[in-house]
């Protein structure tokens, strides 16, 4: 049995395709003084075993997760996992300043107080695995990212933000068949100052395809683009596999002049290209 979140329904139903699993009807209402109420039909859910779905991309989601937890239990389900596509305030793993939160410990203790298992897709750092109080396991859905670049790329160079994220658009190239890997360089003259370039490679007349975990405001992404179209790129990509887009993040890699954006369903937006459904299903 397939449990979604309101931000993961469509998450949801492919997983469950994916999975052959049955897909509950689940209701989520809000009260007259704010307070949301996520339930499922009782006589909807069967078996021992339900996976519950849900990105969490705000405390209210969070909120919603807890209690999708606590009614399948409540439905007489012995067995839960929780499959977190996107994990809010994963990207706060360490207290930054004395007396500041881990607020992805927090968040990590609360969900595992209602879930047998948890799986993450990409974390933005893998050690927030440590704060789960049950088994977690992660899946890598950047190859997935692949899947909807054309497949006649000129010279393609696939770029990550920083050398410690090479690997992710190593990746995404070793999926996609070919190309070379490069990463952008950033030095920080002042507080707003800030050059990135691409390390080593020539991006002149190649098609180039900028990869990251996450994309949230969009104002690095389009610093990057207006880069490498200043060095003469033929094209720009954008592949993400957690299309945050905050604000005006899409507005901001438009006007820098993106050839395309592809991203996945770990977040639901008119940009998700691929789904995660698959890797996920091979987890569970």
């Amino acid at each position: 049995m397939i449990i979604p979140g309101s931000a993961s329904q469509a998450l949801g139903a492919a997983l469950a395709a994916e999975t052959g699993r049955d897909l509950a009807a689940v209701s989520y209402d809000r009260f007259p003084d704010g307070e949301g109420m996520a339930s499922v039909d009782i006589d909807d859910v069967s078996g021992d075993r339900a996976v519950v779905v849900a990105s969490t991309q705000s405390d209210a989601d969070y909120v919603e997760l807890l209690q999708l937890q606590d009614a399948v239990r409540e439905a007489g389900v012995d067995h839960v996992t929780t499959v977190l596509p996107y994990m809010g305030y994963g990207r706060q793993e360490r207290a930054f300043e004395p007396g500041q939160p881990v607020s992805a410990r927090a968040m990590a203790r609360a969900v595992s107080t209602g879930t047998d298992r948890v799986v993450l897709v990409n974390p933005h750092e893998e050690s927030v695995t440590e704060f789960f109080d049950v088994p977690c396991s992660v899946v890598d859905a950047a190859p997935t990212l692949a899947d909807p670049l054309p497949s006649d790329l000129t010279d393609p160079l696939f770029l990550s933000p920083d050398a410690g994220a090479i690997a992710l658009a190593e990746s995404v190239r070793d999926a996609y068949g070919g190309g070379d890997v490069d990463y952008f360089e950033k030095v920080r003259h002042s507080g707003t100052d800030v050059d990135i370039t691409p390390s080593d490679a020539d991006v002149a007349g190649r098609a180039v395809v900028v990869v990251d975990d996450i994309v949230a405001t969009g104002s690095t992404m389009s610093e990057s683009i207006g880069v490498l179209t200043d060095r003469d790129a033929a094209d720009v990509f954008v592949a993400c596999v957690h299309p945050l887009f905050a604000r005006s993040a899409r507005t901001k890699l438009e006007r820098a002049g993106v050839t395309d954006i592809y991203a996945t369903d770990t977040i639901e937006r008119d940009i998700t290209a691929v789904s995660v459904a698959p890797v996920v299903a091979d987890a569970l």
